[in-house]
């Protein structure tokens, strides 16, 4: 019958400090499972060895609840190749692959359970785990796995039962049925039945001790089917499936009493453990009472570990639990009634209720929602019980709490010195004692911390009179502790360490009037590793290293010493950790606002060199905290502080934190930043172009007076009237004397931009010739719009939708695109242009030439100007225009350069035509 198989972990390609692959060999709800390093490569690969060459039929996985792999392959070996690193891809025989859900739909708060059935020979299972989900909770982009687990049968045992199925097939074919069903192994009779016991969310939800008496009495339970007593098969039966229920609070009180320990809420730790004690008594107690276990002490959960998958918990690999009585103990005429009165028996949790298809557990199952919701998302869980239980210290021990923590000595003291420790400590252990310094060596947390709160009590007891050299001596041997405790990665030990510094420094050295070198040693001693410490991998211990830090150096004995403010200006180094780098900036500045840099340590030089530095910093983070130091220096020094930066120009201004920190120099000037500039010529512009309009719409109102004058004069006097024309000459219209309007109309079929008459140009004649003819007008190449090749460039700058595109050259005043600007500033090769009252500047030969508007139509319609001009060389040559007696060429004065002539329309149609340099839809 299939079974849990045992593995342990070959290898893996990496992890995460704390989460180690091997964790994957242990099944309990508080385990932690395996995390790939942050920001890895991909693909991540764990290797497992079974504990014997075997045919697994049936995989499963409990993937993370936000670190999840999109997609994890299986190969399977029977043998690790010559050399074990790297593998050799042919070794490994590929099975298949699975694919994982991302996880939206839960919010990221439950974990997907998948279980894959397959039929593969061989003792080295590898996992390769791809690219993960991108969700907002895994910011390293990490792959996890929470456990996982293997089910099958020897390999021999296999092949075994396979002749045997055959025989049994050819027997029931010739009538020869002489075995009866229930009497094969299990209650269904198939030799390929897969208990639930063996699955992994039973592992996962169950507390182990409870676990294995459950499995113990499934065991008993088909001994007692196979020799027919049903009954006290039944009490069995009814047994486990309450047992289940137990197993499952049990489980989740252990989670709820972790988390509780790691927020420190040592009152609901205690609590919580005070309730599976009371529990878990009175289940046993029932137990007892039933006959089902001996009346011997039960083990308590925390003197039971457990044990690593290489001993499973298969039929053949169970461990010790508490013992069982034989069957004759239990008389079959008992009432096979629930032993907890508390539970309601109907509807058991059975093997029968479990799905065997992949699952995916929600939220609602068990314990999870619970977890899941009440721990934050960076925190990892608690180790598993099968290292030292993490529970609180009371004041007071009963003798059951004496009891949870292995001692290495004699009962309720620490294991003695090693040779090497007592050679490392022998001047702590003359001054203070090897007992107490015995258990800050110890490998039991509470022994560690117990010694630095006794020598905390100690120092604070010494009495004023004792002589200056054994207080000194005294000190140095407390540091030396607490160098040894500032190590450790257990925060209650920690914390200890950092209450025993500040007493030292606050209280013990001031109350002996010792000397300021006093002082500076322990700060010394000390100092670099708390640096070190914000570093660390724990998010918690990290803050609370760099929030003592703060206060050590706000410390009246520190403060004048300097010390501190040197180490913090400190270059980075390459290979320190980002959480470091991090750490240390972010000290440097709100030091910084609490010291200033007058007789602090910090001065003007050595914080900017620091911060400068830090500028090319690879975690942003870090460079984002170096700007606002920068910054705040600024507002303190001004321009002491632009010395230490290079010259703002534009070339500068492309690095966005260079050009962050001078916007940010302009707003503390009160300077208006080049973007605040930006926007009010934008707004300038705007507006002239607004006035501009207004000032057209004025024009054409008295143009149509002048028209219905005409139309009267004509009418009734006879007398040809002719119409004199409008001055517009910077936007402004001269009021129109008395005119004398001509029979034939002056203004009627003329370009008012090239000047040129043509009986073609009528309303829509014009809007063809503006659109394709016209030599003065272009058609911009990135909006469609018509423009005057005079204000090409301010409209590519400032009108045209593909604006934002372009950019200035500082040499040839044209717009050029953004992305070829460094490029062409570089290379040199554009023709300066002159300033604007000396020349214009042509945009398509890009020549300068004489200024003024008349220059522009000698430049762009004359035979000797502009070469690029392309409408110039596809127009016909025309006849002269006859103009009236005494009228010169027909000019067109303008408003505001830039402004545009034509609108984003396929074909001219719509189009009316203005006195002024716009060309707009109508």
């Amino acid at each position: 019958m299939p079974h849990k198989i045992g593995f342990v972990v070959v290898s893996s390609s990496g992890h995460e400090d704390g989460f180690s692959a091997r964790e994957l060999m242990i099944h309990a709800p508080t385990v932690s499972g395996w995390r790939s390093p942050r920001f890895c490569q991909f693909p991540q690969e764990i290797v497992l060895q079974m504990v014997e060459r075997c045919r697994i039929r049936k995989l499963q996985l409990l993937a993370h609840q936000y670190m999840i792999p999109s997609k994890v392959e299986f190969y399977i070996s029977e043998s690790l190749p010559e050399y074990f690193v790297p593998y050799q891809a042919e070794r490994f025989r590929r099975l298949g692959y699975i694919s994982l859900c991302d996880n939206e739909k839960t919010g990221c708060k439950a974990r997907e359970l998948k279980s894959v059935y397959v039929d593969a020979v061989g003792q080295f299972l590898k996992l390769v785990f791809h690219e993960n989900h991108v969700n907002k909770y895994n910011i390293y982009n990490q792959v996890a796995l929470v456990a996982v687990n293997i089910i099958g049968d020897p390999a021999d045992f296999s092949d075994e039962s396979n002749i045997t199925s055959r025989e049994k097939l050819i027997d029931h074919y010739l009538g020869h049925n002489s075995e009866d069903p229930a009497l094969e192994g299990t209650c269904t009779g198939k030799s390929d039945y897969i208990s639930p016991l063996d699955d992994l969310a039973f592992d996962m939800y169950q507390d182990p001790e409870v676990a294995q008496i459950i499995r113990k009495l499934d065991e008993r339970k088909r001994e007692a089917v196979q020799k027919e007593r049903y009954d006290y098969a039944k009490k069995l039966k009814q047994a486990i499936a309450d047992l289940q229920k137990v197993g499952e609070r049990l489980g989740r009180y252990e989670v709820e009493k972790r988390c509780a320990v790691e927020k420190e809420d040592y009152d609901l730790a205690k609590e919580k453990k005070q309730q599976m004690e009371q529990f878990r008594s009175q289940v046993y107690e029932q137990l007892q009472l039933h006959s089902l276990v001996d009346p011997e002490p039960v083990r308590r959960p925390s003197d039971l570990p457990l044990q690593p998958l290489a001993h499973s918990a298969s039929p053949r690999h169970q461990q010790p639990v508490p013992s069982l009585p034989q069957e004759d103990r239990a008389p079959e005429s008992q009432f096979a009634e629930p032993f907890l009165q508390e539970k309601p028996p109907a509807h058991a949790l059975g093997p029968s209720q479990h799905s065997t298809v992949d699952l995916s557990l929600r939220a609602t199952d068990l314990h999870l929602k619970t977890h899941l919701q009440s721990v934050p998302y960076d925190e990892r869980p608690l180790p598993a019980s099968r290292k030292q239980p993490a529970v609180a210290l009371e004041p007071e021990k009963s003798d059951s709490d004496v009891s949870e923590a292995p001692r290495g000595g004699a009962a309720g003291e620490p294991e003695p010195l090693t040779e090497k420790a007592l050679r490392e400590a022998g001047p702590a252990v003359d001054v203070l004692g090897e007992s107490l310094v015995a258990g800050a060596y110890s490998k039991t947390w509470s022994y560690r911390e117990d010694a630095l709160l006794a020598l905390y009590k100690r120092l604070m007891e010494t009495p004023a009179g004792t002589p200056k050299e054994e207080l000194k001596s005294m000190l140095r041997a407390s540091v030396f502790l607490v160098r040894r405790a500032l190590r450790d990665i257990v925060t209650p030990v920690f914390q200890a360490s950092l209450k025993l510094l500040k007493m030292i420094i606050t209280q013990y050295i001031p109350k002996h009037k010792l000397s300021k070198l006093e002082t500076a040693h322990c700060v010394e001693r000390t100092i670099p590793i708390l640096l070190t410490r914000t570093g660390d991998s724990s998010a918690r211990l990290r803050v609370i290293a760099s929030n003592f830090i703060q206060e050590m150096a706000l410390f009246k004995e520190v403060r004048s010493l300097q010390i501190i403010p040197s180490y913090l200006v400190q270059p980075l180094k390459a290979n320190s950790s980002n959480h470091l780098a991090m750490s240390q900036i972010g000290l440097l500045a709100r030091l910084l606002k609490d010291l200033g840099t007058r007789g602090t340590g910090f001065t003007i030089d050595n914080v900017m060199k620091f911060s400068v530095s830090t500028l090319e910093h690879r975690v942003y983070e870090v460079r984002e905290t170096a700007v606002r130091v920068i910054l705040d220096m600024y507002k303190q020094h001004r321009a002491f502080i632009l010395e230490y930066l290079p010259p703002d120009d534009n070339s500068i201004r492309k690095n966005v934190l260079y050009k962050t920190i001078f916007e940010g120099f302009a707003k503390i000037d009160g300077r208006p930043t080049e973007a605040e500039i930006r926007a009010q010529k934008k707004a300038a512009t705007e507006e002239a172009e607004k006035r501009k309009k207004e000032e057209i719409k004025a024009l054409q109102g008295q143009l149509a007076a002048l028209k219905d004058i005409q139309a009267e004069a004509q009418g009734k006097e006879g007398p040809s009237v002719e119409a004199e024309s409008q001055d517009t000459q910077g936007g402004k219209a001269a009021p129109p004397p008395a005119p004398e309007v001509p029979d034939n109309h002056y203004l009627d079929n003329l370009c008012i931009f090239c000047g040129e008459r043509s009986e073609s140009f009528t309303e829509e004649g014009l809007d063809l010739h503006y659109w394709k003819q016209c030599l003065m007008l272009t058609r911009c190449a990135h909006c469609k719009q018509v423009v005057e090749i005079s204000s090409l460039t301010e409209h590519l700058l400032t009108e045209c939708d593909k604006k934002d595109g372009f950019g200035k050259c500082y040499r040839c005043s044209e717009a050029v695109l953004k992305e070829e600007l460094p490029r062409h500033i570089k290379t040199k090769e554009c023709n300066p242009a002159k300033p604007e009252k000396l020349a214009n500047r042509c945009p398509l030969c890009h020549e300068n030439f004489s200024p003024g508007e008349e220059a522009w139509k000698a430049h762009l319609m004359g035979p000797a100007g502009c070469t690029m001009n392309l409408r110039k060389t596809h127009v016909l040559p025309k006849a002269p225009v006859l103009l009236p007696a005494g009228k010169g060429p027909a000019t067109a004065k303008s408003g505001t350069s830039g402004s545009k002539v034509g609108s984003k329309i396929p074909t001219p149609k719509g189009l009316s035509r203005s006195s002024g340099r716009t060309y707009t839809k109508q």
